[in-house]
């Protein structure tokens, strides 16, 4: 795809990106700020039944930031905890991200991965 169509697919993807479900929403304190990122992004993590459940929370107003935030709530969801910890970090870039967005939302989708490691690691041992 050329840059402007990625752009594009990302647009979609943001106005696909389903709500957060009610439980978080009235327990928003369980989830963690992405203070890195520009953008206000919110992450909860959870291990059920051996598959992740991600939730990422991106206001409507970033789409290109919530357009790469569905893909990888998609992408991910439901699987193994090694899969979503052998993401390669720079998985934007293996999708061409980094030649339709800018590189300040660049360094946001790099961290973003990189908190949905933290927390699985943290809820594995959580688990132990």
């Amino acid at each position: 795809m050329e840059p402007r169509e990625r752009l594009e697919s990302l647009l979609d993807f943001s106005i696909g990106m389903p709500d957060l479900p009610s439980f978080l929403h009235d327990a928003r304190d369980r989830m963690e700020q992405v203070h890195e990122c520009q953008t206000p992004i919110f992450v909860f993590t959870d291990i059920v039944d051996a598959g992740v459940d991600i939730y990422i929370d991106v206001p409507k107003e970033s789409p290109t930031v919530r357009g790469y935030a569905a893909i990888v709530q998609e992408g991910l969801e439901r699987a193994s905890p090694d899969a979503v910890l052998n993401t390669p970090d720079d998985i934007h870039y293996m999708l061409g991200l980094h030649e339709a967005i800018s590189p300040q939302r660049i360094r946001g989708l790099h961290v973003l991965m990189a908190y949905l490691k933290r927390q699985v690691t943290a809820r594995l041992q959580e688990s132990e």
